[in-house]
């Protein structure tokens, strides 16, 4: 039986395909846009629309009008064009080993081999080759917004400090909001008049949706944000992950609800909570180990290592202190000096080998010698406990929040730039 291959990966092979001329004659392809030095063609538009549409109807929403919907798909080829022409002005590369391992991982979530997909792929009238240098170019996109905004974006522990004591005075019990959003974008150093038509066009947008017509619909049709296309669904944020912009007025909305227009300098904004998860308590067992390393050298083989820790093994169990044996034998000199003490571990804290020998322990009881990466091992478990690492995990997460939100804000920000900055002429009308 055919396979037919999931939506989201069809939406990757939205220019990989190529429809079969008819009568055995290829159409030269007509220019739409020029971009800088470069251009994008109709046949790329066309295949773009076709793969937006289908995952249109995967979501439930309504298509725009097709003008909207060319101007968009247009917008988003354009700015995938810019970011590639920076990625090769900027010398990233993907190369062939790293996309051969892409593709490996593509296949395995589809629970097929390399062989199958390819297949499959061809099956679906997708050309291998083509399907492989969207995948390295979607890779090179990833990237290039990386290096362009990810040393921009630092997170200090006072913000961290400043988000969470947010939190506690709000008496927020929410961890998670899903959002949609509407943006109509405004250029760089806009004029007067610019802004005050973007700001009608905001407040006609704002009426549709009081009016009772779909937030998701009215996005696809008119926002200027990159996941329009999607209904302007930006998916689940933490708390810390809400753009600035947006963070004094999402708390206050109920699922369902629509914000005020909001002004930022990138455009107007409208932004619907369509729904929000609660807050949880983290409790994790931990486990207060000590061990005894010996790593091999060009002395000491990797068989002695071994021996000398099945000795020192049947010392402890004859009565000598484990503590003592640790302080005059281990080579992890850190822990030695404690007599071998790890102090209290999280899962996760050590190595996967290391983890699941301790794991396998009761308390008290001494592991047989274990190898590492690090070298030869044993390790006793002295106690276990439950500790609530919420606090901590908390400040890992803000941290990891904040700095998501900041990176997201930066990309904005930049992609903007990198349009506003561009040479782009539309030729959708000749």
């Amino acid at each position: 039986m055919h396979r037919r291959l999931p939506l989201a990966l069809l939406m990757l092979c939205a220019v990989c395909s190529v429809a079969p001329a008819q009568d055995g004659v290829r159409e030269i392809d007509r220019i739409v846009a020029v971009v800088n030095n470069d251009v994008i063609v109709e046949s790329e538009l066309r295949e773009r629309l076709r793969n937006v549409r289908a995952q249109l109807r995967e979501s439930g929403t309504q298509a725009p009008p097709e003008a909207a919907l060319t101007r968009q798909v247009l917008e988003r080829l354009i700015v995938d064009k810019l970011q590639l022409q920076r990625a090769d002005e900027t010398g990233l590369r993907v190369e062939d080993e790293e996309l051969n391992k892409a593709i490996e991982s593509i296949a395995e979530r589809n629970k097929l081999s390399v062989r199958q997909f390819r297949n499959v792929l061809e099956r679906d009238n997708v050309d291998f080759a083509q399907f492989r240098e969207q995948v390295r170019n979607e890779i090179l996109l990833t990237r290039v917004r990386q290096r362009a905004v990810e040393r921009r974006v630092s997170v200090s522990d006072r913000e961290i400090d400043n988000f969470l004591a947010t939190l506690k005075q709000q008496g927020s019990s929410v961890d998670e909001y899903r959002l949609a959003h509407i943006l109509i974008s405004l250029p760089e150093a806009a004029s007067a008049e610019q802004i005050e038509s973007a700001r009608a066009r905001a407040e006609a947008i704002a009426a549709r949706v009081a009016g009772g017509e779909d937030f998701a619909q009215v996005a696809a049709e008119v926002s200027d944000g990159q996941q329009a296309l999607e209904g302007g669904d930006l998916g689940w944020r933490k708390s810390a992950e809400l753009p600035t912009i947006f963070a004094d007025a999402v708390p206050s909305l109920q699922p369902g609800d629509v914000s005020p227009i909001i002004r930022s300098p990138s455009g107007f904004h409208l932004v619907k909570l369509i729904d929000l998860r609660g807050d949880s308590r983290y409790v994790v067992t931990q486990t207060n180990a000590r061990h005894i390393l010996v790593r091999p050298n060009d002395i000491v083989t990797d068989e002695e290592a071994q021996r000398r820790l099945e000795q020192l093994r049947t010392r402890i169990e004859n009565g000598e202190k484990f503590d003592e044996l640790a302080r005059a034998h281990s080579d992890d000199t850190v822990s030695a000096t404690r007599g071998g003490d790890l102090g209290w571990v999280n899962p996760g804290d050590t190595v996967p080998a290391f983890e699941r020998v301790m794991q396998s322990l009761r308390e008290g009881e001494i592991s047989d010698p274990f190898r590492t990466q690090f070298g030869w091992h044993v390790v006793q478990v002295v106690a276990r406990r439950d500790h609530d690492d919420t606090e901590q995990v908390r400040r890992t997460r803000a941290r990891e929040q904040i700095r998501a939100r900041k990176l997201d804000e930066e990309i904005q920000n930049w992609l903007r730039q990198l349009r506003d900055e561009a040479y782009v002429e539309l030729r959708l009308e000749e």
